[in-house]
């Protein structure tokens, strides 16, 4: 079965061995520094790099930041102010290179700050394991009634 490098740009390091060669563009697995076009969410960018000629999706690693629709524009806002536009250094962990959705994942750096850990220090992100750590569980999504009549 072909890879779908339109849709999925990044191998995992079990899909390297298989589809290395026949990837269209460089594969990241080194640090590597970018232009970021769009700040999405408080912790997805959108960056541009010289050695590929599309732009392409990096989530940080480590942190987990609100969704837009859950107070998560006040992350985004602030990382669209201090990064968008500008060039940035993404440390990229060999052992973890692309998350479960098929982005590539780094610690982002700007100005010798780790941006993810600032934004867990100003509250912005929590550390992404303990994402859910001290919120209560919504009962109704957890345990839909209807399923039991």
């Amino acid at each position: 079965m072909a890879h779908d490098f339109k849709k999925f740009p990044e191998l995992t390091n079990s899909q390297m061995e298989f589809y290395y060669f026949s990837s269209p563009h460089k594969q990241i697995t080194e640090d590597f520094r970018a232009e970021v076009i769009k700040v999405h969410d408080g912790d997805t960018i959108t960056v541009r790099w010289r050695e590929r000629d599309f732009d392409f999706p990096v989530r940080f690693i480590g942190i987990n930041a609100p969704e837009l629709s859950e107070g998560g524009r006040v992350s985004r806002d602030w990382l669209a102010n201090v990064i968008e536009g500008e060039m940035i250094d993404i440390k990229i962990d060999k052992n973890q290179r692309v998350g479960k959705f098929g982005r590539l994942l780094g610690s982002v750096n700007s100005l010798g700050m780790d941006l993810g850990e600032t934004m867990v220090r100003l509250g912005l992100a929590t550390p992404f394991d303990q994402k859910d750590e001290g919120t209560l569980p919504n009962i109704e999504k957890e345990v839909s009634i209807s399923k039991w009549l």
